[in-house]
């Protein structure tokens, strides 16, 4: 290295760890940065005074009061990028459009079609995109959530045929040129683990399996940190796993739970009704809980076995209708067929966990590329 580049690597250096302290903390005073990056008072004012003469941070008033002096409050400038998040299921297209802060601006959602999906689906993010007095073209990066897996060297999307209109094509370029930006495709599933990675459960944990038994039926898979994907982007699609009595999805689906809680004199519409129900429904909703909880643990014993890993998080709609009650009847069947005594537990992100997954990826990437800042996961 240079000296004539050491001084200007020391400036990006601590440009970017400013950067990332506001992006954490929120708004600051001077003062209260220079303390977290460990700087002198005038090189602080240096690298703000920098800062906001390239847009990147902005002044948002003051704080202070009583006989002392206010102090200026600086803030990261959030209209330097805006980003897309999308969840997608066989029922829903929602988008959410957040500022490079991670501030939403808006939000919106509209039925799934059965034919012109690709339409909808543009016409569904750029209605989020005007909410938000944004154009499609203008946003930095987006991340959509799907079930099933695009496969890299096609783009094809696997693992999904009720996604009419989605499969068959290279879904990565379709979707750029449908929406004019860069746009990033992600299993639902994984975006839900690298949620509670970020802000849940899983934080800190190195080795650990998401387990959405139910309604969506997957699985992610986390391995020193990293999400494992597989050759063809297929790691964790559990649906068509074989387990005594059939393929697991088959025996885990809405149908199929509806069917059980009606052996057990409970009727409801939906599974995931059915497992609400089950939870005042004394004895007999005990014994369907018991009996669901025995066909997940099934599917579950496989992956355990195989992966081995520190901590089990139960996700998705059905799960979190069961909560605890739920969990630990599969955590006591999974100790009847597996050596591992792996802590079973209820993911903690219930609020779109899809759609914030997608959200946080997408961030990550807009501040790579604005700030530098390396992605973590």
């Amino acid at each position: 290295m240079t000296r004539t580049g050491s001084p200007r690597l020391l400036r990006e250096i601590n440009d970017r760890a400013a950067i990332e302290t506001l992006l954490r903390s929120g708004a600051m005073t001077r003062a209260e940065l220079e303390e977290v990056i460990g700087l002198s008072k005038p090189a602080t004012a240096q690298l703000l005074a920098r800062l906001e003469e390239d847009g990147m941070v902005v002044r948002t008033g003051l704080r202070g009061g009583g006989r002392g002096p206010r102090a200026q409050m600086w803030a990261v400038n959030g209209g330097v990028a805006h980003v897309a998040a999308v969840a997608l299921s066989a029922d829903l297209i929602d988008v959410a459009i957040a500022d490079i802060t991670g501030s939403l601006l808006s939000e919106h959602s509209a039925p799934m079609p059965r034919e012109n999906t690709l339409q909808a689906f543009r016409e569904t993010a750029q209605k989020a995109a005007a909410l938000a007095g944004l154009r499609l073209d203008s946003l930095s990066h987006v991340v959509v959530g799907t079930p099933g897996a695009v496969d890299p060297a096609t783009g094809h999307l696997g693992f999904a045929p009720h996604l009419p209109g989605l499969v068959d094509v290279d879904l990565p370029a379709t979707l750029r040129d449908l929406l004019g930006t860069s746009v990033s495709i992600e299993n639902d599933i994984n975006l839900a683990a690298l949620e509670e990675m970020s802000s849940g459960k899983a934080a800190g944990v190195r080795n650990f399996v998401l387990f959405w038994p139910a309604d969506e039926i997957g699985s992610a898979v986390v391995v020193n940190g990293v999400l494992l994907r597989g050759v063809t982007g297929g790691a964790g699609e559990i649906d068509s796993m074989q387990i005594p009595g059939g393929r697991y999805g088959d025996q885990v689906d809405n149908n199929a739970l509806v069917t059980l809680a009606a052996s057990h004199g409970i009727a409801a519409p939906s599974g995931l009704e059915a497992v609400a129900q089950a939870l005042t429904s004394g004895i007999e909703g005990r014994a369907f809980l018991t009996d669901l909880a025995h066909r997940i643990a099934l599917g579950l014993a496989n992956v355990v076995c195989v992966l081995d890993p520190e901590l089990v998080l139960m996700s998705g709609s059905v799960a979190h209708a069961g909560g605890e009650t739920l969990c630990d009847l599969v955590s006591a069947e999974l100790l009847k067929l597996v050596v591992p005594r792996t802590p079973v537990q209820l993911a903690q992100i219930t609020a779109k966990p899809v759609r914030a997954g997608a959200l946080h990826s997408a961030l990550a990437v807009a501040r790579e590329r604005v700030f530098g800042l390396p992605q973590r996961a």
